[in-house]
């Protein structure tokens, strides 16, 4: 227990039997040395005030400490009074550092430590000499693993049972061992391992079968270990706990237990380069084989408490998986050796490992003596980022930017180190905009950096801090950062923001292991989002699981509210609205708006909803809600609300208002991209699926005007203008219903699409009495390949505008034989205009076939013929034809729009009545042009959903359209 750091010692102290004595030698400088002595050990702790960081190399009996920080501490102490296990101590200063040596006694060994904010040295009697647990290499023929030091654990009959429970998206597996043991626990791809440090033989039986976190649990035994390999269904966290004997592997979708990080730095010994680990309570180092890969790990085994490698850390010859207890090493070469001493695990080999220059590493440790120290991993922080000393903020920001300035003096050869330094100031200050602008400017001048992990951890960091998502997810997206474990803490956040939910519950689960190392604002925020995910995923019991991490840290009332408000969220999502109700009520009543105004928000919406509001006071809420806070989701999400309100009352003028007054403001949140999408669709379902139809054509084409806009592109914005000029043309609002389709037949289409458009504006410039502006329309939307359908309704309209013109021959011709009704009726006009007066009676009589046979009034277009009909036989004199039309169509005359006229037709001409007549011929003429324009508006009418899905149109933005007309 006396491990546990200077606090533990105190107690000791106090509560020990005569014997144990403590005592603080007299420092000059930031450095107070204690000693402490017990009955079967001795203790040296340096504490340092603003913190040192410490490297140890051991040579034979001499323990090396080299600190970060110089200062100038009295040692006399240490060599004059007697420490049991200590011949010595000598001090110097090397590279403005502080170095100390102790010389340890024959037959004592050493454990050097971290805890409580103090380096210390634990001296003792050495144990009896074990097997070196050097691995020879995966090559070496059943390397021998070092032998435990502890006595058998195996429990009564040489069987392990391992016990199983599964609680909702948690599996715990327990190891029932007879006495504590060392364990390892690490990820190897898509399997998770526990590997002990005694030969034995586990029963894996009890493990349940058919869930969803595993697919498969096997048991393994080697030379002096036993191991359970678990292969994993998808991405999902893990962690180790140890009581007393029994070990525990836990999967969840987040790690539970804090967890103490192995600190791997190189090695300070002579020689070539190795890598240091510090690993307490190291017990065994084991060649495990993965039946897998074929190859095998090193995995080096330790006591509890749980202590292991957050994240994966990649090497040239070798590997250190992540793991939740010990070390495991996946080598890259066949002479890796993997050695144990103490608390320390040596990795090395031969020739040396490729590490860093040493130049570069020194002067790393240099610059960081007083400046930010790298986090254990990209991504993470370090408590002591933001700490700013006596001289205040000014004096240490100062600091930093003149150890910058001098590298930039230094050009090309001045590094990034002191850029790096400064970026974890700002960032641990939360002065995300100024990192961001720090790392950039070191990226200008050292474009290299930019492979370095850190390097895209800061960015990233800094980026999601400023709501630069879209930046953020580039710099930690980087192939660097793929298995690191905080940078998917950061990518799961960052997912979420966007609302991309299933990435964001991924990268969280991927994440898990780390989340712990992170401080308590930021732990809760990703638990704020990892609860929000999984809300929107339907998986409540994660929700509120990630929901209860997020609230156990010491976090701010602000975020405890916020968290509180996701909270709200999830009783929402579960139907229970009345306590959802409840706690939004609550949360409105905070003094920050951030917090009061979503949930005054999400409250009315409840109480419309349950129609314990009206929708006047509900709007008045939203509209009021709008300004009071501005500039993130909350505004957009008030916008889309209020919009859809408006919607469902039928006020189109304020809904579309209220949804463009967001515009295109903060693109990269998910709410400005659905709010532009419910505006789309509020246009598209007023003039596309006929909401629209209620209102007056005035009223509907002033709507469209001044959002047209919103127009999509294709099939449905073509549907969508044919729909309005067919309302245009029935309240014969001819300009503009023309003006619209002409720029649709002008400048968005082509080929057949746009001949049937020119054929429609053709057809409204001849309703307008235009006919020379219909033929151009037809003549510049000609085409080699068109419909027959279309082609002979094209050669109708010419005919008529050309008739329209005067050139009846051209029209005739232009008709050809078609014998269809519109050619006879147009060859009727032609002759009408030609005056071939029994020509023009007989094709008009015609036309109305055996119509007087049928009960029922004529239309426009009917009695337009029979009174042109009628004229014809008069003026042709043919009073055999005029005697038959009258028979026939007498007893229509009496109920007809026009009976004076009608009467008149049918009675005859006599000679010296030629008033009479040219009378008539005028009323005939209005009469017919009634008719056709109202056959035409009927033909708009039954063809405008049909033609608006044939042709892809849209009309044009709001800064290229003609100006509206009438």
């Amino acid at each position: 227990s006396l491990r546990t750091g200077v606090a533990a010692v105190c107690i000791a102290a106090a509560a020990a039997p005569p014997g144990f004595a403590e005592t603080a030698l007299r420092a000059t400088g930031p450095l107070d040395i204690r000693v402490a002595q017990a009955k079967t050990f001795s203790r040296v702790e340096f504490r340092w005030s603003g913190g040192a960081r410490m490297i140890t190399r051991r040579d034979g009996q001499v323990l090396t400490l080299r600190f970060s920080r110089d200062a100038r501490p009295d040692l006399s102490g240490l060599n004059v009074v007697p420490v049991q296990w200590l011949k010595g101590a000598a001090v110097s200063h090397e590279g403005g550092g502080l170095t100390v040596r102790l010389t340890l006694a024959d037959g004592a060994d050493a454990k050097v430590g971290e805890a409580d904010g103090a380096d210390y040295v634990n001296l003792f009697a050495k144990p009896p000499p074990t097997a070196d647990a050097a691995a020879p290499g995966a090559a070496a023929a059943a390397p021998a693993a070092m032998a435990p030091t502890h006595p058998d654990p195996t429990p009564p009959g040489g069987v392990v049972t391992m016990q199983a429970v599964a609680t909702g998206s948690q599996v715990r597996f327990d190891f029932p061992w007879a006495k504590p043991l060392g364990a390892a626990v690490f990820r190897r791809a898509d399997a998770i391992w526990i590997v002990f440090d005694t030969a034995a033989k586990i029963d894996v039986s009890a493990a349940p079968t058919g869930l969803p976190q595993y697919a498969e649990v096997r048991a393994l035994q080697g030379p002096g270990y036993s191991a359970v390999r678990i292969a994993t269904r998808t991405p999902i966290a893990f962690s180790a706990n140890v009581v007393g004997s029994t070990w525990t592997l836990t999967l969840a979708p987040f790690d539970p237990t804090p967890l103490t990080a192995i600190k791997v730095a190189r090695s300070d010994a002579d020689g070539p380069p190795a890598l240091n680990a510090l690993l307490p309570g190291s017990t065994s180092v084991a060649w495990v084989d993965d039946p897998d890969a074929g190859d095998k790990i090193a995995v080096v085994t330790a006591l509890g408490p749980p202590k292991g490698l957050v994240g994966r850390r990649d090497y040239v010859q070798m590997t250190l998986l992540p793991s939740g207890q010990g070390l495991a090493v996946q080598p890259n070469v066949d002479d890796l050796s993997v050695a144990y001493s103490g608390d320390f695990v040596t990795l090395s080999r031969a020739g040396g490992l490729t590490l860093s220059s040493k130049t570069v590493t020194d002067r790393a440790q240099t610059l960081a003596m007083d400046a930010p120290r790298p986090a254990v991993m990209p991504g993470l922080f370090e408590r002591d980022w933001a700490k700013t000393g006596p001289g205040g903020f000014l004096a240490r920001y100062d600091g930093l930017m003149d150890a910058v300035a001098q590298e930039e003096a230094k050009g090309a050869d001045g590094g990034v180190e002191a850029h790096m330094a400064l970026a974890r100031f700002l960032i641990g200050s939360e002065l995300s905009y100024e990192a961001i602008g720090v790392l950039n400017d070191a990226m200008r001048s050292h474009p290299s950096v930019g492979a370095d992990p850190e390097f895209r951890a800061l960015r990233g960091m800094a980026r999601a801090m400023a709501r630069r998502y879209a930046e953020a997810e580039t710099d930690l997206g980087v192939p660097a950062l793929a298995d690191n474990a905080a940078a998917a803490n950061w990518r799961g956040y960052l997912a979420a923001r966007q609302s991309r939910w299933a990435d964001a519950k991924r990268e969280f689960a991927a994440g898990a292991s780390a989340i712990n190392q992170f401080p308590d604002h930021w732990k809760n925020a990703f638990g704020r989002s990892a609860a929000q995910a999984s809300i929107q995923l339907v998986d409540f019991a994660s929700a509120s699981a990630w929901i209860d991490f997020a609230l156990a840290g010491n976090v701010s009332v602000l975020d405890q509210l916020q968290t509180r408000l996701v909270q709200a969220s999830l009783f929402e999502a579960q139907g229970d609205s009345s306590r959802a109700l409840a706690m939004y009520d609550a949360l409105s009543r905070a003094a920050s708006d951030q917090i009061a105004g979503p949930a005054i928000l999400h409250a009315t919406r409840i109480q419309y909803d349950r129609g314990q509001m009206t929708p006047a006071k509900a709007a008045d809420i939203y509209a009021s809600l709008r300004y009071r806070w501005r500039g993130d989701a909350f505004e957009l999400d008030t916008i889309r609300t209020l919009g859809q309100l408006y919607l469902s009352q039928g006020r189109y003028r304020e809904a579309l208002e209220t949804l463009r007054s967001a515009g295109h403001r903060l693109p990269d949140l998910p709410e400005s991209v659905q709010l532009q999408a419910d505006l789309a669709a509020a246009f598209k379902s007023l003039f596309l699926d006929g909401q629209a139809d209620g209102l007056q054509p005035i009223q509907a084409l002033a709507l469209f005007y001044d959002f047209k806009e919103l127009t999509p592109i294709g099939a449905d914005g073509d549907a969508m203008v044919r729909k309005l000029t067919r309302r245009l043309v029935d309240v014969d609002l001819l300009p503009q219903a023309e003006e619209l389709l002409k720029y649709q037949a002008d400048n968005r289409l082509d080929g057949v699409p746009r001949a049937q458009v020119a054929t429609d504006l053709a057809t409204i410039y001849l309703m307008d009495k235009q006919p020379e502006a219909a033929l151009d329309a037809i003549n510049a939307s000609r085409t080699t390949v068109l419909p027959n359908a279309l082609n002979l309704q094209r050669r109708i309209i010419a005919a008529r505008a050309l008739t329209g013109l005067g050139r009846y021959d051209d029209a005739l011709e232009m008709i050809g034989d078609d014998p269809s009704a519109d050619a006879m009726d147009a060859r009727s006009e032609i002759a009408w205009r030609q005056k071939a007066w029994p020509q023009a009676g007989a094709l008009f009589e015609k036309q109305l076939g055996e119509r007087y046979k049928a009960a029922g009034p004529l239309t426009a277009d009917e009695e337009g013929k029979l009174l042109r009909a009628g004229v014809a036989f008069s003026l042709a004199g043919d009073d055999a034809s005029l005697t038959r039309l009258r028979d026939h169509f007498a007893a229509f005359v009496p109920a007809s729009r026009n009976p004076d006229a009608l009467r008149v037709a049918l009675t005859g001409v006599s000679e010296g009545r030629i008033t009479v007549a040219d009378w008539g011929r005028l009323a005939a003429d209005n009469q017919a042009f009634e008719g056709w324009v109202q056959k035409m508006k009927q033909r708009f009418r039954d063809n405008a959903g049909a033609l608006g899905r044939q042709a892809a149109v849209t009309l044009p933005a709001a800064t290229d359209a003609p100006p509206a007309t009438g």
